[in-house]
């Protein structure tokens, strides 16, 4: 079975900067939940916690397609290198502000400048192997293979960020995010040999076009499952410590992030018959569904058992829908196309980290899981634009 995935790896340079993105992509699972961490340690408060996350994660989101805009058009070896380090700078001034107590609009402004410069990793490296790959069924293995290495990053990251945020120092998880970003960003930009070439555009209506029927339905898709990660991120951390062991919530995120990592793995073996835009739908639905349990369910233990069992749904609805924006977007494009899902995701993680930690203050944990769970059926409705989107865009060209 994994046969396929080493045919990819076989390929020059390809070990090299899938390594350099694995540890570049660290901050993704660890920044936003140690921002939590540190500000709940610091003044008491889940609600203040999660705004102040939203402000990282939503600044993110706004500069996302900014970044995706460049990266296609400047180079990833001009652009990651300057992201990198503004985004290390201001992660540490983040952590400085919370750390002295200084006025929270200080907080707020400095979250939002780490999020508006943390480098498009992500986009960046699947970029690289639609650039450097011919055939659109290694394609697929090899958008797999980055969807298992972010599982990966998801099992590591939460664990390392409350281990050291609980068992160290609140702004431990933080500081390793910020060298691990920093230093892999800057190993993967200097991959020169695998880099795709830059387009430049003289004008915005220069190029090939965006399919935005197509593209804007799956971003708002995304957004739906930023919601619904964002909300289950920070209810377990407050679910773990009405257990009593707040570590324990990294455990938990690791969990469900390991469904997912086998389900990924599967996923890139096999040869699917259905097409992308129904998996996608089959996805969304499937962990809509495993949400459901959640504010019922009593224990770590059992917990974490719902947690991994819902996380087999992911991996494939986030597969699926990246295969549908490679055979859709143009390759001048590519990682601004790439770049409007992570916006729509990172979009999502805000509102709905803020919404639980809300609810969390004024209800507890076992309630706030609904936010998840409306956020899920908010995502079922976009598959079914998606859908129809995907009809429009066949139609519109002619097929």
């Amino acid at each position: 079975m994994l046969d396929s995935y080493r045919r990819v790896l076989a390929h020059p340079g390809a070990k090299r900067f899938t390594l350099a993105g694995l540890v570049a992509r660290l901050p993704t699972s660890m920044v936003s939940l140690g921002i939590v961490l540190l500000v709940q340690a610091q003044t008491g408060s889940y609600g203040l916690a999660g705004t102040v996350s939203a402000a990282y994660v939503l600044s993110q989101a706004v500069a996302a397609v900014v970044h995706g805009r460049l990266l296609d058009t400047l180079g990833q070896s001009r652009v990651l290198p300057v992201a990198g380090l503004a985004f290390g700078a201001f992660l540490a001034a983040t952590m400085l502000s919370v750390e002295r107590s200084w006025p929270l609009a200080v907080t707020y402004l400095f979250a939002a400048l780490a999020g508006a410069s943390i480098p498009q990793v992500g986009a960046s490296v699947r970029t690289r192997w639609s650039h450097v790959l011919d055939n659109p069924r290694r394609v697929q293995t090899a958008f797999a293979l980055e969807s298992v290495l972010d599982e990966v990053v998801f099992i590591v990251g939460p664990v390392l960020a409350t281990v050291l945020a609980t068992a160290w120092h609140p702004v431990a998880g933080l500081s390793v995010a910020l060298v691990s970003g920093v230093l892999g960003t800057l190993v993967l930009a200097a991959q020169r040999s695998t880099e795709p070439p830059a387009h430049r555009r003289v004008s915005a209506g220069d190029g090939a076009p965006m399919p935005w029927l197509v593209v804007g339905p799956l971003a708002l898709l995304f957004m739906s499952m930023g919601a619904l990660f964002g909300a289950v991120e920070v209810t377990a951390v407050a679910f773990a410590e009405e257990q009593g062991s707040q570590g324990a919530s990294g455990w938990l995120l690791a969990a469900w992030a390991f469904g997912s990592l086998v389900s990924g793995v599967v996923t890139g073996a096999i040869a699917w018959r259905r097409p992308p835009v129904t998996r996608l739908r089959l996805g969304i639905a499937a962990l809509t569904a495993s949400m459901v349990p959640l504010p019922w369910v009593e224990g770590l233990v059992p917990m974490a058992l719902v947690l991994a069992v819902g996380g087999i749904a992911i991996a494939p609805t986030l597969i699926a829908t990246m295969s549908v924006v490679e055979a859709s977007v143009p390759a001048p494009r590519l990682t601004e196309g790439l770049a409007l899902l992570h916006t729509g995701i990172v979009a999502g993680v805000a509102p709905g980290a803020t919404v639980a930690g809300f609810v969390i203050d004024r209800s507890g944990s076992s309630p706030a899981f609904l936010v998840a769970v409306a956020a899920g059926v908010l995502g079922i409705a976009s598959a079914q634009l998606t859908r129809l989107a995907g009809r429009r865009q066949r139609s519109v060209a002619g097929h």
